[in-house]
């Protein structure tokens, strides 16, 4: 998502420094016309805006406050946005150091995958200060189709994206249900998708994962260790608030089982092989 929105901003004429822990990725950057960093400190001087795309909280705030994190060099006043998937409280407390540091902040999760962050059409859902939007404006059309201005204190976004990955993961876990128990019956699995795709059991993710399921294709657009780390926000945010999520807790068990029988960086889809292993299913493209 992080590479959509570079690529996004450069489209749209912005001069872009960017930092990754892999060289491959700095080389295509380059070839792209940004200009690579080895270190958030040295992308971090003088921008006006910096976009944090990282997998986890602890990533976020060694990006931001470690050795060479992107506050030693930080100019005041700089607008930080926060896209990566946090707990509501990590986001506040991460939000709350930065302003301490004279720095403005926007709580901006983002959603849409690769192919839309590729295209500067994420969904973004924002909290922050209206002046801090203010200035942060013309980099959010460039990335997103759609901005929710969700309330003026970061926390706001990282709640409606926790909800947001509830339903996510558990219609990742059901299209990986539904497409192995229709193997196990002997349906074709194409035509079963094409009927699925205009018919009232489709979901956003449907459409996308049972197409890699049909495919056998497992190639990463989304980890399934993303969803163990996603997942376990959502569950772990609703006991403290007193909330039942039990279709949540059951996904995040096949998302961990995954995870643990060396799937966590294929495709989160590849939750299916548990499945379809469990049950004596063949999967296209999966040895039994």
């Amino acid at each position: 998502m992080g590479w959509g929105a570079a690529l996004s901003l450069l489209k749209a004429g912005f001069a872009v420094r960017g930092c990754d822990v892999r060289s491959e990725v700095l080389a295509r950057f380059a070839e792209n016309g940004g200009t690579p960093c080895t270190t958030p400190a040295s992308a971090a001087e003088d921008a006006d805006v910096i976009l944090v795309y990282v997998v986890n909280s602890k990533q976020v705030e060694d990006v931001l406050f470690g050795q060479d994190g992107a506050l030693k060099t930080a100019r005041p006043s700089t607008v930080f946005l926060l896209c990566t998937t946090m707990a509501p409280s990590a986001t506040i407390a991460i939000a709350e150091r930065l302003e301490a540091a004279g720095m403005l902040v926007i709580d901006a999760p983002v959603s849409g995958g690769h192919v839309r962050a590729l295209s500067g059409e994420i969904t973004v859902m924002a909290s922050g200060m209206p002046e801090v939007f203010d200035k942060a404006s013309a980099v959010l059309e460039a990335i997103s189709a759609k901005v929710f201005r969700l309330g003026d204190r970061p926390g706001a976004g990282s709640q409606v994206k926790m909800i947001n990955q509830l339903l996510a993961g558990v219609h990742i876990a059901a299209t990986a249900e539904a497409m192995t128990l229709a193997a196990k019956a002997g349906i074709d699995l194409k035509t079963l998708y094409d009927v699925i795709c205009v018919s009232a059991g489709s979901s956003w993710m449907f459409e996308n994962r049972g197409e890699h399921i049909v495919s056998g294709d497992y190639t990463p657009r989304s980890a399934v260790n993303i969803f163990v780390k996603d997942l376990g926000i959502v569950t772990s945010e609703a006991d403290k608030a007193g909330a039942i999520t039990p279709l949540a807790a059951t996904a995040l068990n096949l998302f961990v089982e995954a995870s643990e029988a060396g799937l966590g960086l294929e495709d989160d889809a590849a939750v299916a092989k548990i499945l379809a292993a469990r049950s004596g299913a063949s999967l296209p493209g999966v040895k039994g």
